[in-house]
């Protein structure tokens, strides 16, 4: 590395620590281990919750859109603290074509909100895809194994669905047709079906419409005593709020009432979730934040009081409507427990850990954990569109990630052996969203290697590598600006380049991952030695 480029990459460190951190709610988050916390207890992209209370266990589901495994579950024993206990679809070409390694055109697409129930004696998920229509699967165990994913009902323009079993046992199914339906002239209609006794199918003649609002979605169907509660979102003047219906009978007439009020710059509009009744009555409400910003729809835990019979969500104002709390008392005062979101790995297992999420369903052959033991084998093939470098991460499809967490500090490291490279071959450690990406790395040219920096389409070649091992490291902070380093000893880091700012895209939020890829045949591998994710806890 010149002289030049060291003196520019430590003057632009020294900013970064300098910088004041904007744009998040604060710097704070989760269990304070003082019995109360502070939201977001999620500080990273887990959107489209809906979560549930089994005994003295909470359970949740996340959509993932393109990456595999798909529908993320999560689990808690007090609603604070949360581990990733796995996923509910291992092969994302069951639901499309388009999100296999060979397509990777589903950005934006893909898996979308969805519900997860107990009853029968099984979990039950429920989503759906924009364009394929809607999905299921069952499992005794939340951790797996699920069933193979079955196509509920091909159909384009639906979303937001949930199931329902009713005392007597019949199931029942809601969603929302946001495209103009030609009876009513309208957009945002929510249906309700009847489904089949194995909850496979839909008894489509049942079907009928239970309400219509502008952008009327995140549907839930609830029943506490004798009364059925049909929980929904709608854009008002003041943002996307949260709305329930409530009724006697599933055939109406139905009460409505506004549960929240949002602010889209101060809340960033809490609304998609989950209501979480407790063993000793309390309710409470797991959701996302619906304006998403670099880490994505992040996570909050909302107090309910019941007022009249409607659940107000937040703190209760004086027009009856509930508002948004960022600090509480915990709900269960169990002890503060590490994250499980995120995970260190040294790729000693038989099977890579939850927290890892591939973009797009991997090509069966392109990786391994068995070939070398203690590494993962990352083997590399031409991407989609080879020349179109702008797009370049978007279109390889062999990059592994996990969610970007937004705290004060946040370090990644990864060890590489770069000694088996290829020709054409380029690696590295990367943050992307589909709107922009960086990735700080290597890359081989004929016999040669070279310590680059890409930035988007922009290659920057740093110094010619003499190494086959190769550590890489991305620091960013709260605002999400983020450097990296690299270092051939494990010892001394130095920087690469200067700063950068994480952004989101396509409803996702920022992602690290290990990126690899050919341009010019399908040949070279890496073996990452181990990923190491340190951060702030509070």
């Amino acid at each position: 590395m010149t002289n030049t480029i060291k003196i520019f990459a430590l003057v632009m460190c020294c900013q970064f620590f300098s910088q004041h951190a904007s744009g998040q709610f604060s710097n704070r988050w989760g269990d304070q281990s003082d019995g109360t916390f502070i939201n977001p207890v999620l500080p990273a992209d887990y959107s489209d919750l809906d979560a549930i209370r089994v005994g003295d266990d909470f359970y949740a589901i996340s959509s993932t859109m393109q990456f595999s495994p798909g529908m993320v579950i999560l689990h808690s024993k007090d609603l604070v603290n949360w581990d990733i206990l796995g996923h509910v679809v291992d092969d994302l070409t069951r639901i499309s074509p388009g999100l296999n390694w060979d397509k990777m055109n589903h950005y934006g697409r893909g898996i979308w909100a969805g519900s997860i129930r107990y009853y029968k004696k099984r979990f039950w998920v429920y989503f759906g895809t924009p364009d394929e229509g809607f999905f299921m699967s069952s499992a005794s165990n939340p951790s797996g194994p699920w069933e193979p994913v079955h196509p509920l009902w091909k159909v384009s323009g639906w979303d937001d669905c949930c199931s329902f079993c009713d005392d007597d046992g019949q199931l029942y199914f809601v969603a929302t047709n946001f495209t103009l339906d030609r009876t009513t002239n309208k957009k945002y209609n929510i249906h309700l079906f009847k489904m089949t006794d194995d909850g496979k199918s839909l008894i489509l003649s049942s079907d009928r419409i239970i309400h219509q609002s502008s952008g009327s979605e995140a549907n839930k169907l609830y029943k506490f005593g004798q009364v059925y509660y049909h929980f929904f979102s709608e854009v008002k003047s003041e943002g996307r709020v949260i709305m329930m219906e409530r009724s006697k009978s599933l055939s109406g007439p139905w009460e409505v009432k506004q549960l929240n009020h949002v602010n889209k710059t101060v809340d960033r509009e809490p609304n998609q979730g989950g209501l979480i009744q407790l063993a000793n009555n309390e309710s409470w409400f797991f959701t996302h934040h619906g304006t998403g910003d670099w880490e994505g729809r992040a996570a909050s835990l909302l107090p309910v009081k019941w007022v009249d019979g409607w659940p107000i969500i937040g703190s209760v104002g004086a027009d009856g409507i509930g508002n948004m709390v960022w600090q509480s008392k915990k709900p269960i005062n169990l002890r503060k427990t590490a994250t499980g979101l995120v995970a260190n790995d040294s790729f000693n297992q038989k099977a890579l850990l939850p927290q890892w999420e591939w973009n797009y369903q991997p090509r069966a052959n392109s990786w391994s954990l068995a070939e070398r033991k203690g590494f993962l084998r990352l083997r590399s093939f031409r991407p989609i569109d080879p020349e179109n470098l702008h797009k370049i991460i978007l279109r390889a499809g062999n990059t592994i990630t996990q969610r970007s967490l937004r705290t004060d500090s946040n370090v990644v490291t990864i060890k590489l052996d770069i000694a088996n490279m290829a020709d054409g071959q380029y690696a590295g450690l990367t943050h992307f969203s589909t709107a922009f990406y960086t990735w700080a790395g290597v890359k081989q040219d004929g016999p040669n290697r070279y310590l680059i920096l890409m930035d988007n389409d922009r290659e920057t070649v740093a110094e010619k590598l003499d190494t086959n091992w190769l550590w890489l490291r991305s620091v960013w902070d709260l605002a999400g600006n983020n450097y990296y380093l690299y270092s051939v000893d494990g010892k001394n880091f130095l920087p690469l380049g200067g700063t950068s700012k994480l952004v989101w895209g396509s409803y996702r939020g920022d992602r690290i991952g290990i990126v690899n890829y050919n341009l010019k045949n399908d040949s070279g591998y890496i073996d990452v030695d181990f990923f190491k994710y340190e951060y702030s806890m509070q």
